[in-house]
């Protein structure tokens, strides 16, 4: 079974194909995916990497936790589920307390 990893504090220049090729040194990448912002498209310092098993995640976790990678010192952990977050509630129709007379 895969598992995924967080890897954070990555350089703003790292890209799919460096992330990828790091880990590809500790087994098979199922995928590697740098998160960027949706506007601008720029890294936001994080990504995720899918390794193909557990052992290979292992070694890349203990290998490259607090190591350097271009130029920053990544963080490498196994990811944690996205919480669900409750919307915010409340409507756009704030008149500021002055209703209509």
């Amino acid at each position: 079974m895969a598992t995924k990893l967080y890897v954070g504090k990555l350089s703003f220049n790292t890209t799919n194909d460096s992330l990828n090729a790091l880990f590809a040194q500790f087994g098979t990448v199922v995928s590697a995916e740098v998160a960027t912002d949706r506007e601008t498209g720029r890294s936001r310092g994080f990504g995720f990497v899918e390794m193909e098993n557990d052992a290979d995640a292992q070694k890349a976790i203990e290998t490259l936790d607090g190591k350097d990678f271009e130029e920053r010192t990544i963080v490498v952990n196994v990811a944690k589920p996205r919480e669900d977050r409750p919307r915010p509630q409340g409507g756009g129709n704030y008149r500021g307390g002055f209703g209509r007379r």
